[in-house]
C-alpha cells in the first residue's frame, strides 16, 4: 500500500503533501518567516485509514531533506515535527537559532 504513496512540495499553499494518486492523505504545513530563511511548521496530519504505517515520518523526512537542501532553517511549532527532531538529532541543526518551543 505505501508504495504507490508520493510526497509533493505544495509552496503555494505552504505545505508538503503525502499523496495516494491523486488524493491528497496527509500534509505538513508551514508559514514562510525571516524574508523567506525559515519554514516555521504549525501542524502535521495523516487520515486515519492511513495512520500506523510510518508515513508522518516518511513526510517529515522528505519536508526537512527539501529545507536542508534549500540552505533554510525551521521552527518547529508543530508538536509532531518537535518531536521528530527530538529524535533524530541529525536535524537538530535546522532548528533556528534562538527557537523556543512554546509550552503546552
Amino acid at each position: 500500500m505505501t508504495d504507490r504513496i508520493e510526497i509533493v512540495h505544495v509552496p503555494e499553499r505552504h505545505r508538503y503533501e503525502l499523496r495516494d494518486g491523486d488524493k491528497r492523505i496527509g500534509m505538513t504545513l508551514y508559514r514562510v518567516q525571516d524574508d523567506g530563511h525559515v519554514f516555521a511548521f504549525d501542524h502535521t496530519e495523516v487520515d486515519e485509514g492511513y495512520s500506523g504505517l510510518g508515513l508522518a515520518g516518511r513526510l517529515v523526512t522528505f519536508a526537512l531533506d527539501d529545507v536542508r537542501a534549500k540552505g533554510l532553517r525551521i521552527r518547529p511549532y508543530c508538536p509532531y515535527v518537535r518531536a521528530f527532531v527530538r529524535r533524530h538529532p541529525d536535524y537538530q541543526d535546522l532548528v533556528a537559532e534562538g527557537f523556543v518551543a512554546p509550552q503546552v
